[in-house]
């Protein structure tokens, strides 16, 4: 490790911080996570510093509790929004609350710094903040200006830059797809500002991480509970690789919430991949339903899952005599992050490998998760390190808690719109000739790094698919109390939509069972299944103008780290498919697809 020139990255606590570092090591170059509670000392090997975005924290007239020696260090620094404002503050420049930009905006580069080197005069750049930059310090210079639209006010100081002290601030996110060249603004940072050697593989990552397995597994075996989706396969991989397939025991729980035909098909995968010596199977469908009976809450849902997966590894291993296995997880970081796992991150949803007793088996040092760092794009990489096969190493992102968040439950208890919601929404459809209504449910969301708990939108009336995500932020912006938005498939619309009392029942996971099938099958047969990044069917307690009792949204999406999202706007001819399909299922009332992007909605609806 401390062969290789590192970037540290000080977490003041916004989802991005991680992808920071991520982005930072797609350049080849090792990065690693500080904390603000870090003294300056701790830098002092680094090649170049930048400070994180922060979801809590304000520039603007608060004293930021950090080691601010950091900045008499003789190295570049670069910050991301909270950041950009912290250097400009120490500086001796000025932060204030007056100006707020969310979402994309252009970016107009000033004069002639490194910081932009290779770049054109606009760059298209992701917003997300409240305060402004207004007075810039001593020996600074604007270096960009942001647009929200080519005839808006401009915002000041969006980019600043001391050529003399490499110091750096972008007002924007450069780590997260949206800035659409994020990575060059970057690799000028990392590579030719800090000098840093692009040095760092996932080659490299695999045999430093088997190295680290070695060192805490000792002589001691290793469990994993070894879904079959490619963060478990990738990690009992590289747990094998590392150990040896004797000292690998893997648990595959049938938990009554898998697709249909997979835990047969993830049991052959696993005998192919050589790992089938100490392979374990059980069936636990029936314990796991008898557990969620009469549930509805979507985060008791997850820890009930949660819980239930240890009490069934922890019988298992009892009967198998593994009690004194560390356990191994395929945790990787965006399980962590939604869960508020890192220090200062909001919790937005639970995962099942972060309930309570996971978190105490953690902190007594009995579980290893070799990929905990990574996202997803990363652990595809370093799946095809490892010489998996294509088709395993691109399968779409399977949830641990599995169709037991795309099975919506409800009490009955219409949930109640948002006061104007109805009218701000008639307001944004009748001029376009679109029709819509607030569908009397909720979903998870994200907005600004914190959980929402809000209501869909279904929209129908003739929209053309090409301008259904604009639209759908639209919605967001004018219309309180939404965080989705679902394009109906049938064209009906409904006048009434009445939610029925449904828990977790084998009946109602078989039919979403063949509704995922159907999409599945349909991604596959019209060549998107590599271009779609992850496609959840959700089954919604609804009934729509009297008929049926189940309604059905496909959530396609484009994304490559899950922290944000597009939606994948899918041809009409397999739209077309599906809808007929899906309708032909017994007892289902109508047919969506979500269009809405992350954030404000996160991918799964639960």
């Amino acid at each position: 490790m401390s062969s290789h020139d590192k970037i540290a990255v000080i977490d003041f606590g916004g989802q991005y911080a991680h992808l920071i570092a991520t982005k930072v090591r797609r350049l080849s170059v090792l990065a690693e996570i500080l904390q603000p509670e870090d003294r300056a000392e701790a830098f002092a090997p680094f090649k170049g510093i930048i400070l994180s975005g922060s979801p809590a924290l304000s520039a603007y007239d608060e004293d930021s509790a950090y080691d601010k020696r950091i900045f008499d260090l003789p190295i570049p620094i670069l910050g991301f929004c909270f950041g950009h404002q912290e250097i400009a503050k120490h500086y001796g420049g000025q932060v204030e609350h007056t100006q707020r930009e969310y979402g994309p905006a252009i970016l107009e580069i000033r004069g002639q710094s490194p910081i932009f080197k290779g770049l054109g005069p606009e760059e298209t750049v992701w917003m997300s903040h409240g305060d402004t930059v207004t007075v810039l310090p001593p020996g600074f210079q604007e270096v960009g200006i942001s647009l929200a639209a080519k005839d808006a006010p401009p915002h000041r100081n969006a980019a600043i830059a001391s050529e003399a002290m490499r110091r750096y601030g972008f007002q924007y996110h450069p780590e997260v797809d949206d800035t659409l060249n994020g990575e060059a603004m970057l690799r000028n940072f990392v590579v030719d500002i800090c000098g840093c050697r692009q040095d760092w593989t996932m080659d490299l990552f695999g045999e430093e991480e088997g190295a680290r397995l070695r060192e805490k597994a000792g002589g001691r075996g290793v469990f994993l509970l070894a879904s079959g989706g490619v963060d478990s396969t990738v990690c009992a991989v590289l747990l094998g690789r590392a150990l040896g397939p004797r000292q690998v025991h893997l648990l595959h729980i049938d938990n009554g919430l898998m697709r249909k035909g997979e835990s047969a098909q993830v049991v052959a995968e696993f005998h192919k991949r050589g790992l089938g010596e100490n392979l374990h199977f059980a069936d636990a469908s029936g314990r796991f339903l008898g557990a969620l009976e009469g549930v509805v809450e979507p985060e008791k849902k997850r820890r009930i899952i949660g819980d239930t997966f240890i009490d069934v590894f922890r019988d298992e291993a009892s009967r198998l005599d593994l009690s004194g296995c560390l356990l191994a997880q395929g945790t990787i970081y965006p399980d962590t992050v939604e869960t508020g796992g890192t220090r200062r991150a909001d919790t937005i949803k639970t995962h099942h490998n972060r309930v309570p007793v996971i978190e105490e088996m953690i902190r007594q040092g009995l579980v290893v998760e070799p990929l905990a760092e990574l996202y997803k794009v990363e652990v595809r990489e370093l799946g095809e390190a490892l010489g998996l096969p294509e088709d395993l190493v691109w399968r779409h992102p399977f949830p641990g808690p599995g169709l037991g968040i795309r099975l919506l439950c409800s009490d009955g208890v219409p949930t109640e719109a948002a006061p104007d919601a109805g009218d701000a929404l008639k307001r944004v459809l009748e001029p376009l000739g679109l029709h819509g209504g607030i569908l009397p449910v909720r979903s998870v969301g994200v907005k600004a790094d914190l959980r929402s708990y809000e209501q869909p939108v279904m929209i129908w009336g003739g929209l053309p698919w090409s301008g259904a995500e604009a639209l759908a932020a639209r919605v967001f912006q004018e219309v309180p109390g939404v965080n989705r938005c679902a394009v109906d498939l049938t064209g009906k619309g409904f006048s009434t939509a009445r939610p029925l009392a449904a828990t977790v029942t084998r009946e109602r996971l078989d039919l979403l069972r063949e509704a995922d099938a159907l999409v599945m099958e349909g991604l596959r047969r019209h060549g998107l299944y590599r271009t779609v990044w992850q496609c959840p069917t959700v089954l919604v307690p609804l009934e729509l103008d009297g008929r049926g009792r189940e309604f059905v949204v496909i959530r396609p999406v484009l994304s490559e780290r899950a922290m944000t999202a597009r939606p994948a706007l899918l041809p009409p001819a397999l739209l077309e498919e599906l809808r007929d399909a899906i309708m032909a299922l017994p007892g289902v009332s109508g047919a969506a697809v979500d269009v809405t992007t992350k954030p404000p909605g996160t991918i799964e609806w639960e």
